[in-house]
């Protein structure tokens, strides 16, 4: 058995701290500046090392950055789950170790592919190998693209970058920038930071232009609501009444507003359960002339539930029906949560596997904008705020505001909602819309079209945000183009590193030794 050398033993020592740093530059505490850091360290630690290897140190690299990054779904599991603490661990490991082979395939990868010539495998190979793997774990399994480093730099300079190329294109740049750095540290050499000069150059001119216009004639007052329901009181019949008369009396003192939300399935029922309460509350909507949206799950005739977004008051529909009334149900569910994989295998394990409700159907990937007192309103709900992809393919010239409903009750006092509200955040840059974000416990808030976050309203607090929102005119190149950009930049990248590749091979035969070969 081949021994691992104390070198090799240094660096795996040194891969998990690198990670866990990275950690750092997201929200809540946004140190961004620690995200090129740490991948400046984690490059340096794979260079020269067999594909063996830098697997390790790649597995290494992601078990700090997801053990300290994602840690936090622990709290659901074990407060809500039903599960003995040790499986509720075990469960929190299995997730953190699944989403670090995904470093660890990185680091496979890039001592595997163009091996010994380091400068291909840090500025063409790497940066592509790092943005098809961000790229699968966003779609694998249903996707689970937390943590995307992009997201890290949402009060950066390369915010600029957003409104064009997505968060997945601040990833590449961040990685081909600190790749680059690396590569003029290690080898000594000034030449790599023309890369990061070029980059630097490229997002300040971004940062000159303005996709958008803000519209203030079509501003709007909303009130956001938050309920503060405690989770474990929530679904109690017992609560039922109390939780809708709290909603009630908290919207009643707002009429005043164009526009009253209510976070994701604040309603603790089934919509066919409150038909009346919900024509009442259209009702008074509409005589003050207003438009009340809010979260409410319902099962269908044919057994199915879905997590839905309604709207009541001045909307499209006319008065409410039950039959008639337009919904935005939820598409992207989340695993475990709202449906189980492997469920006939995992149900019988334990109460988490098994809790109420927990198997929605999707509503389809893209649906019609709420309408909602004029105003055209793309929704996501919860974690679909997530899918970039999702949400950019249902904004159209005609949309006025984003919106996000949400529940973070289950992830109690971590990190989790702030990191959550982060991810909206780079919605609203990327698509150059206002967003609402209005959730139970907090964080609800309203970003602006540059990712700002303009009001919000303290955690665990029952309160209602007041604020008058800007709408946009226009679409960003990023709303009309997605990925493109960066499908032609991996286009040109895997030609360029071909092309210099054959270009190496020549020269090496061209310089061989000539051999005679004698009868």
């Amino acid at each position: 058995m081949k021994r691992i050398s104390l070198s090799t033993l240094g660096r795996l020592a040194i891969a998990a701290p690198a990670g866990a740093l990275a950690t750092l530059a997201f929200a809540p505490y946004q140190h961004w500046y620690l995200a090129p850091v740490s991948l400046i360290l984690f490059f340096s630690l794979l260079l020269h090392q067999t594909p063996k290897r830098s697997a390790l140190i790649g597995l290494g690299w992601g078990l700090g950055l997801f053990g300290t990054g994602i840690s936090w779904v622990h709290v659901s599991i074990d407060t809500f789950g039903g599960m003995p603490k040790i499986a509720s661990l075990f469960l929190m490991v299995l997730l953190i170790s699944y989403l670090a082979l995904f470093p660890a395939a990185f680091g496979a990868l890039f001592n595997r592919i163009n091996r010994g010539r380091p400068f291909h495998q840090l500025m063409l190979s790497g940066p592509v190998i790092w943005l098809l793997l961000d790229w699968f774990r966003g779609w694998f399994l249903t996707g689970f693209p937390w943590l995307w480093l992009g997201y890290s730099q949402i009060n950066s300079p390369l915010t600029a970058l957003a409104p064009v190329f997505g968060v997945e294109g601040i990833t590449l740049v961040l990685v081909l920038g600190s790749a680059a750095l690396t590569a003029a540290l290690f080898y000594q050499t000034w030449k790599p930071l023309l890369v990061p000069l070029l980059l630097t150059g490229f997002t300040y001119g971004l940062s000159q232009l303005q996709w958008v216009t803000p519209a203030p004639e079509k501003s709007l007052d909303v009130a956001l609501i938050q309920g503060n329901v405690p989770q474990e009181l929530k679904w109690l019949p017992s609560q039922r009444w109390p939780t809708l008369m709290k909603y009630t009396d908290l919207t009643r003192e707002n009429w005043s507003a164009d526009l009253i939300v209510w976070p994701e399935a604040a309603i603790p029922a089934l919509e066919t359960q409150v038909q009346r309460f919900l024509q009442n509350l259209d009702s008074a909507a509409r005589y003050n002339n207003s438009t009340v949206i809010t979260g409410v799950l319902d099962q269908t005739e044919s057994g199915e539930y879905f997590n839905n977004i309604l709207a009541l008051g001045v909307n499209a529909d006319g008065p409410y029906q039950y039959e008639a009334a337009t919904r935005y149900s939820k598409h992207h569910l989340l695993p475990f949560g709202e449906f189980v994989p492997f469920g006939e295998l995992l149900r019988p394990l334990a109460p988490l596997f098994n809790l109420p409700m927990s198997s929605f159907s999707r509503g389809t990937f893209i649906q019609p904008n709420l309408e909602a007192n004029g105003y055209a309103i793309a929704p996501a709900l919860c974690y679909e705020i997530a899918f970039s992809e999702q949400v950019r393919q249902n904004v159209g010239l005609g949309t006025d505001l984003l919106l996000t409903l949400s529940n973070d009750a289950w992830f109690g006092h971590s990190i989790g909602p702030f990191q959550h509200m982060e991810i909206a955040q780079m919605r609203a840059l990327e698509l150059g819309k206002p967003l609402l974000r209005s959730t139970n416990n907090g964080i609800t808030g309203v970003v602006d079209h540059t990712g700002r976050i303009t009001a919000q309203i303290p955690q665990f607090e029952t309160a209602v945000l007041k604020a008058t929102v800007v709408p946009t005119n226009g679409l960003t190149p990023y709303t009309t183009l997605g990925s493109w950009p960066l499908y032609l930049y991996i286009l040109w990248s895997v030609t360029l590193s071909w092309i210099l590749i054959r270009r190496q091979a020549g020269r090496f035969r061209d310089h061989q030794p000539e051999i005679n070969y004698h009868d």
